[in-house]
């Protein structure tokens, strides 16, 4: 029944006067409601299950420093093939492989969780991992040295490599941290794309003024703006360049000892500067249609 039926129930029995023969009077004391009663008995033993679930669920002190330990433990580093090469332990089960130069790279990418990994240990390349090749898709990690670069060309003649990835310019395999190391992987060049011919960039003629004054900039993190007869306005540090080239007029070529971003573009661009000259430009760079941008090596005199 609803509360409303209940309560005319109620009231209706405490009008009763006589019961049978005698004279009597009922008094309502209290409503209980049963399926509330009901509830709260269930809701009291679901804590109590729940309470010793957890408590024979929960591991121990040691069970959970057990298991972290687990996961912090390093695999150790495997002898693999007739050459006994240095290895981690997945290099069988895995498709793809990564080849590095020697034991001190297979321990740091171990480090990092990758145990697909194997070392030439040497210049020559063995023959397990000539084998490796024809049967796995490789991708050879090396040290951004001369001694990577002539890895690489042994490599590309006598195996069949997928992909390459590459320390940065004269950093080792071995330095990098797991930042490093997972970001010049994901940045692996297919082979196909190394072997690609490639074409001399043409180089840019300019007065020889401009030469000049690239000779005299070069290491020294310094900017010259030139108006369009090529005659210095003003020559400051580069920290200052963008600043700087906001508050000028009658700039025309800006030359600096430093990497073209592309906010130097856009105010470039919004004061109808016509060239910038620098000794690197940034890849993120877009192209603009009325500012032409060039590097040192771009320039040759006219």
């Amino acid at each position: 029944m609803d509360r409303v039926s209940t309560a005319l129930i109620a009231a209706s029995i405490e009008s009763i006067n006589r019961v049978g023969p005698c004279a009597a009077k009922v008094t309502l004391e209290r409503i209980e409601d049963v399926r509330e009663a009901r509830r709260k008995v269930i809701i009291d033993r679901a804590k109590e299950i729940l309470h010793k679930w957890t408590i024979e669920s929960m591991p121990t002190v040691d069970e959970v420093f057990k298991e972290v330990a687990e996961t912090l433990k390093i695999a150790k580093v495997e002898k693999y093939g007739s050459e006994e090469l240095s290895a981690g332990p997945e290099v069988d089960s895995s498709k793809e492989i990564i080849v590095v130069e020697g034991r001190a790279d297979v321990i740091n990418l171990m480090r990092c969780g990758l145990y697909n990994v194997i070392a030439l240990e040497g210049a020559k390349i063995p023959e397990t991992i000539k084998r490796l090749c024809r049967e796995k898709e490789v991708t050879a990690f090396l040290d951004g040295d001369r001694g990577g670069d002539l890895i690489l060309k042994e490599l590309l003649q006598v195996t069949d490599i997928k992909h390459v990835a590459r320390a940065s310019r004269g950093k080792e395999v071995e330095e990098l941290n797991c930042k490093e190391i997972f970001g010049a992987l994901e940045t692996k060049a297919p082979i196909e794309e190394l072997l690609k011919p490639k074409r001399e960039k043409p180089k840019i003629e300019v007065p020889k003024e401009v030469v000049q004054i690239i000779k005299e900039l070069e290491g020294t993190l310094e900017a010259v703006l030139l108006n369009e007869k090529f005659e210095q306005i003003e020559r400051l540090p580069v920290s200052q360049l963008a600043e700087k080239l906001q508050q000028t007029d009658g700039v025309d070529t800006v030359i600096f000892d430093g990497v073209i971003t592309q906010r130097i573009v856009d105010v470039a661009s919004e004061k109808n500067i016509k060239k910038i000259i620098a000794s690197r430009v940034s890849e993120a760079v877009k192209p603009s249609l009325n500012v032409q941008t060039m590097m040192f090596s771009d320039i040759i005199e006219s």
